[in-house]
């Protein structure tokens, strides 16, 4: 009986090859898996209604491309608020940006 082959899709998660397959043909989850080492829960994905373990939110950087991304994702709200909360500069600089 041969072993099912498990690769790591965030930092201490580890998940079938097949299922990471899956994940990855989730509008906006072409980069599951490829942030090994950011913790679960600093991602946006799952709020933006795509793969759990895309829209890394670790660093400020991240954020930010979480942002410029969103529109990817089937709900970019989603992915927004999860940065915005996070990251509230972030909020403060796009209220400027659009004169509010």
């Amino acid at each position: 009986m041969k072993k099912k082959r498990e690769v790591t899709v965030a930092k201490g998660v580890k998940v079938p090859r097949e299922k990471e397959e899956k994940l990855r043909a989730k509008r906006g989850g072409s980069n599951t898996g490829r942030y090994t080492s950011v913790k679960p829960s600093e991602f946006a994905g799952e709020a933006g209604g795509t793969s759990k373990y895309s829209f890394p939110i670790n660093t400020l950087k991240h954020a930010r491309a979480a942002l410029s991304y969103a529109h990817y994702a089937p709900n970019p709200e989603g992915i927004r608020a999860s940065v915005y909360k996070k990251f509230p500069q972030l909020k403060k600089r796009h209220d400027k940006r659009e004169g509010k």
